[in-house]
């Protein structure tokens, strides 16, 4: 497959563009994630105009809306970067990104929670980076994350599913804008779906099932809006065994007894937390690809990302 292009904060790339003049490079971005990822990088203070080294910065005022202040000379640079934002925002639409990574803790990059200070020395809340809030709104359903919320394996696991599914369905689309295509693609997602959120699934399906073909073309946005949406809530142990479970009852009229018992006891150890969930969907796969089992087979669940990342490989 083509890589997918994403962007990411330049200094975790490994840029020396921080205000000391240093880099923060992301080892499990650039060569992991680089293996599947093509890489954007943005640096909103450097691409703005302001030098490295330079002044550091912090938001002060109301989180709402805060003021991007230098921390010793008390010089604004809300307006400049406000300004910048809104054309840099514009300028990445035809990067067709499928993500974006943002640097946390940024006053200009961070994603949520940057502390913004009320000007005596203490905190008057959190709030996101300049650029982040604006990318954020300008692109209101792509997968985003902080780097350091993806040290947590099930936020990683989250984001890098989103991207994959997303790029899956924008090439779908992109080929064949048609309700055929959309149904196609439903189907095919379902159970990953419904492993993270199964009302907004079946609500998908129903406003699928309701379209006529003159309408699918302008549903697109919609879809892809619910379908980020639902992925984004976390999948759970008790989701991803309820899935399991299903998947285990298409083996009933192909699989013996003695090893359906088995695959059910596997999927219990994943249910208390014993095994990963590599583990029962690994002896999933197997049985489908022995038996033949179509509908299964088409499932993405079974296979929504590169093994080699081993995003299912944490208890």
């Amino acid at each position: 497959m083509d890589k997918i292009k994403i962007g990411v904060s330049k200094c975790l790339l490994g840029e020396p563009v921080r205000y000391d003049g240093q880099h923060k490079l992301d080892h499990f971005i650039t060569d992991t994630l680089g293996r599947y990822f093509e890489f954007v990088g943005v640096c909103p203070e450097v691409e703005c105009g302001l030098g490295v080294p330079r002044e550091s910065m912090h938001l002060v005022g109301d989180p709402a809306h805060p003021r991007l202040v230098t921390t010793r000379t008390g010089i604004d640079h809300t307006d400049r970067l406000t300004a910048w934002s809104a054309k840099r925002v514009i300028e990445l639409e035809p990067e067709d990104l499928g993500g974006f990574i943002f640097k946390s803790r940024s006053p200009s990059s961070g994603m949520e929670n940057v502390k913004v200070y009320n000007g005596q020395g203490g905190f008057s809340g959190k709030a996101p980076g300049l650029f982040a809030k604006a990318f954020l709104a300008h692109f209101p359903t792509l997968p985003c994350e902080d780097e350091g919320r993806l040290n947590d394996p099930d936020l990683r696991e989250n984001f890098i599913e989103r991207v994959f599914t997303l790029w899956r369905f924008r090439q779908a689309l992109r080929a064949h804008p048609t309700l055929a295509t959309l149904m196609t693609f439903h189907a095919r997602n379902k159970l990953l779906i419904q492993s993270h959120h199964e009302t907004l699934m079946r609500e998908m399906g129903r406003e699928l099932a309701g379209l006529k073909a003159r309408e699918a073309r302008a549903h697109i946005p919609q879809y892809e809006a619910k379908l980020m949406r639902a992925l984004k809530t976390l999948a759970t142990v008790r989701k991803h065994t309820n899935i399991l479970q299903h998947m285990l009852g298409f083996l009933r009229e192909v699989v013996d007894d003695a090893d359906r018992n088995e695959l059910a006891g596997i999927i219990e150890d994943y249910h208390r937390e014993l095994v990963p969930l590599v583990v029962p969907v690994t002896m999933l796969k197997h049985y489908v690809e022995k038996h033949g089992i179509e509908y299964l087979k088409d499932q993405y669940y079974l296979n929504p990302h590169p093994m080699e990342l081993k995003l299912r490989n944490h208890a």
